[in-house]
């Protein structure tokens, strides 16, 4: 039998319910169907859960109220496909899926939460500056659909906007605009889903966002960005196309200086990193805590790749706010650049200069990857997540960790005795305070 302990934190006058159950079985409340195929036929299909936890005080969990989940609690329920169910282009992950179809993928923003299925979209979290996309700057807690969007291949939150990728190739912003993060040669708020109309020619195919500056890539390999830019170069444009307002370019720009084309991309805190075809990794931006992993401190506009990494195949990269994970063609995990919260996974507060292997995951085979600002996540090929970094929020998912967890540790799930396995960890995204990752349950 569960029993349920319900504690008060009080912080900045606010009051957080924290859960922390007791027993091996989570508690028994009803977790909603969001999604199921439209046929009759459910002989074809697989059931996944999304699961959320850590610090949910604007209602970026999901679960209909403020408070902090020590541990991954089921937020919602879906029923897809399994014939034609994939994973939804991640930013920073090479692009392995042309189906539009089927598709499934979560976001994480710094306090807004996102859940996409077969080109729908369900947001939630703090509404402050229209990041959600409903035409209010209200928070929602629990998921909802927005129905402004149709057809949605790919999501990226931000710190106070939103950008989403359609099947047609087409890119939307919403949100805050003050720093040019949204592209549309404007700067104040947008409350609904607005196109970006770049100089590009043909689809865009791939999109990364970070908390104020995005960048999108086409079906050629072209790489465009905008956003903010306060001297450091995160936007790779320049010295002649800097910042027209406020310390951003709200202007979509072609960063010119990548000699090849590239397919995938990710936005870190004050820097860039772009992968090409062959999986070799650019980046470009600020380096005062090494971000750029060039073993120096010398940053700039651009484009260069790392030397450490040319012999490298890399599959996946992600960011914080001044850390870094690649992600390798053989599992293999690399980190480099900020180190004091554990965030870089080699059993110290160091920063790390150069790309080095985590030793800590050596003996599994790694298929995705996933920052927050200061904490890092990694999901192996039999499904299991492993979590390191800053803890303070409990957004590691492991109950009791000191507030720097600087070696990666395995997140473990509770479920309930519903008939279906245990729960196999497809991906995962991480925000300042919280985390989410989507799993698999099959029949036991």
């Amino acid at each position: 039998m569960m029993s349920l302990v319900l504690r008060h934190c009080h912080s900045r006058s606010r009051t957080f319910i924290v859960t922390r159950h007791l027993s091996s079985k989570p508690s028994s409340t009803k977790v909603p169907l969001l999604y199921k195929p439209e046929q009759d036929d459910q002989t074809d299909t697989v059931n996944l859960q999304l699961l959320s936890w850590g610090k949910g005080a604007s209602g970026q969990l999901g679960g209909g109220i403020e408070e902090i989940r020590l541990y991954p609690t089921p937020v919602a329920n879906l029923i897809v496909s399994q014939s034609s169910f994939a994973l939804s282009p991640t930013p920073g992950r090479r692009v392995s899926s042309t189906n539009p179809f089927g598709e499934v993928g979560l976001s994480c923003g710094l306090f807004h939460s996102s859940l996409l299925v077969n080109g729908k979209l369900w947001i939630w979290g703090k509404g402050d500056g229209g990041r959600l996309g409903f035409g209010h700057e209200n928070p929602l807690f629990v998921p909802t659909l927005n129905p402004h969007l149709d057809s949605v291949r790919s999501v990226a939150l931000g710190g106070v906007h939103s950008v989403a990728l359609t099947s047609l190739g087409e890119v939307f912003t919403w949100g805050y605009g003050g720093f040019g993060a949204l592209g549309h040669s404007v700067y104040h708020r947008e409350l609904f889903p607005r196109l970006v109309e770049g100089s590009w020619s043909g689809k865009i195919h791939h999109i990364a966002t970070s908390g104020t500056h995005t960048a999108a890539i086409t079906e050629s390999g072209e790489l465009y960005t905008w956003g903010r830019d306060e001297g450091d170069g995160r936007l790779g444009l320049g010295p002649n196309r800097g910042p027209n307002e406020g310390g951003g370019l709200s202007i979509p720009s072609k960063v010119k200086e990548l000699p090849i084309p590239v397919t995938a991309v990710f936005c870190g805190g004050f820097f860039t990193m772009a992968l090409t075809e062959q999986g070799q990794l650019w980046n470009w931006g600020a380096n005062s805590n090494y971000e750029l992993g060039r073993g120096d401190k010398v940053g700039g506009w651009k484009p260069k790749p790392i030397p450490s990494l040319e012999d490298v195949c890399v599959i996946q990269v992600a960011s914080g706010g001044y850390h870094s994970l690649a992600l390798t063609d053989d599992g293999k995990v690399l980190s480099w650049g900020y180190g004091r919260h554990g965030q870089l996974g080699h059993s110290s507060i160091l920063n790390q200069k150069i790309p080095v292997v985590i030793e800590a995951l050596s003996d599994e085979h790694v298929v995705y990857i996933a920052c927050g600002g200061s904490s890092s996540a990694a999901v192996t090929d039999k499904g299991k997540l492993y979590m390191w970094g800053n803890a303070k929020d409990s957004q590691l998912g492991v109950p009791g960790l000191p507030e720097v967890q600087p070696s990666p540790v395995e997140v473990k799930f509770l479920t309930e005795d519903d008939g279906l396995g245990p729960p196999n960890v497809l991906s995962v995204a991480v925000g300042a305070s919280h985390a989410m990752c989507l799993v698999m349950r099959s029949a036991s």
